[in-house]
């Protein structure tokens, strides 16, 4: 063998293994397990948020769907839970990390780009569990361009109101309630019926059942107006523009969060926003604003899973996010583009007193609890019966006694829910 024919086989022998070694690289590559999410966003906001993710270049797989608390459930006890889940339930969140089902991500997200109280929605544990990867403002009212409401309370017959959802019908009446308990008493008060502290009653005490009546009497104005709040949808008929521009004759307000933007579609260019407290039952004036948010959290520990959540989080994903399907983001560092209406949304999801959603902050069977006495409600004012609002906050306040550690809530559960500042 001739020394130019050894080096002609070295040669392709080391081409060999070097083909091999690629094809061993990208066979591993098109095997990788991919990363698997589920949410609530669906249809077009399930899309663009795919789009995103795919920017991220890291195998995923999403899932969307209304009826997120029941599939979580029901993977999570199959032993088959999904890598991630975003979801605006934090009293749920925290039970499945008291349960050390989720994973810290203390070392993917800096929660001061976040600050409060999007931050202070952490555990006393010594770790955060969730961030919170879109936001929206509540505590606001829309109107149609041109139609701006007074300064007083409104009647029944001016409010577009709809009650029903693909996965947990009611919670549009927990809105009101919340925020007539945060506009009349206060972030204090709030915080400490949202979180149950301390030995108070708190669904038997006076804001809660005060504000609670102030809603029922509203309702109970005009039984027909109620039923139809009860049996309509709260983002309208499917494919339409939401309530406040498919049935413009009948209603002129619509006390619904900033997400209320997707359902208006076209029409979004036609509203307007006003802050709801001096429209709310008993007027007054603005104390605070209520926020929510939908917050992202691991159950794998799989590297892939804790790249694209750092990645999501980050200001560059969230700016990404924010742009690419016209949503508000709670991370400082991302600043708000937009029309004038977004900006109003935007300052004030940055700006003054603001408290996460109590219903989302709750122990799930608070919550479910909640939602059920606020159908019950409108169900009795659609009838001509007295509500009996001390006996459905009775039942409510059982069900928070009932819970293992009443007024804490565990561990991983927040510890506060408003912001002063």
């Amino acid at each position: 063998m001739t020394r130019r024919f050894r080096m002609l086989v070295f040669v392709v022998v080391m081409l060999l293994i070097a083909a091999v070694g690629m094809v061993v690289v990208w066979a591993r590559h098109d095997d990788e397990e991919p990363v698997t999410i589920l949410g609530t966003w669906t249809a077009g906001q399930a899309e663009q948020f795919e789009d995103v993710l795919r920017g991220f270049g890291i195998p995923f797989r999403y899932q969307g769907t209304a009826a997120q608390r029941e599939v979580l459930l029901s993977k999570v006890q199959s032993g088959e839970p999904p890598d991630i889940v975003i979801m605006p339930g934090l009293g749920e969140l925290a039970e499945y990390a008291e349960s050390g089902l989720l994973k810290p991500l203390d070392e993917f997200y800096e929660p001061r780009e976040y600050g409060t109280p999007w931050m202070s929605a952490g555990s006393s544990s010594g770790h955060v569990y969730w961030v919170p990867v879109k936001a929206d403002l509540k505590s606001i009212v829309w109107y149609r361009q041109g139609q701006e409401p007074g300064d007083s309370p409104a009647p029944l017959r001016s409010w577009c109101i709809g009650m029903g959802d693909d996965g947990a019908s009611g919670w549009p009446g927990t809105d009101w309630i919340e925020d007539l308990v945060l506009q009349r008493e206060g972030p204090e008060v709030y915080e400490k019926w949202a979180l149950g502290t301390g030995e108070a009653k708190w669904w038997r005490s006076d804001p809660v059942r005060t504000a609670w009546e102030a809603w029922a009497d509203l309702l109970r104005q005009d039984e027909r107006a109620a039923k139809r709040a009860l049996l309509t949808d709260h983002r309208g008929d499917p494919g339409g523009h939401g309530l406040l521009f498919d049935d413009p004759d009948g209603c002129a307000l619509e006390h619904q969060g900033s997400f209320a933007l997707s359902f208006y579609r076209s029409d979004a260019k036609h509203a307007r926003l006003a802050d709801s407290a001096p429209l709310l039952p008993g007027g007054g004036r603005v104390r605070a604003h209520e926020v929510t948010g939908d917050f992202a959290a691991l159950f794998s520990d799989r590297p892939e899973a804790q790249e694209l959540i750092e990645r999501l989080a980050s200001k560059e994903g969230q700016r990404e996010w924010a742009d690419r399907a016209d949503v508000f983001s709670a991370n400082r560092q991302v600043k708000p583009r937009g029309d004038a209406v977004k900006g109003e949304i935007a300052r004030r999801l940055r700006e003054g007193p603001r408290c996460l959603d109590a219903s989302d902050v709750m122990a799930p069977a608070v919550r479910d609890a909640f939602y059920e006495a606020v159908l019950l409600t409108i169900a009795r004012a659609a009838g001509g019966q007295d509500p009996d609002v001390p006996g459905l906050l009775q039942d409510v306040q059982r069900v928070q006694d009932a819970q293992s550690t009443p007024g804490d809530g565990g561990r991983a559960a927040p510890k506060t829910v408003c912001s002063t500042r």
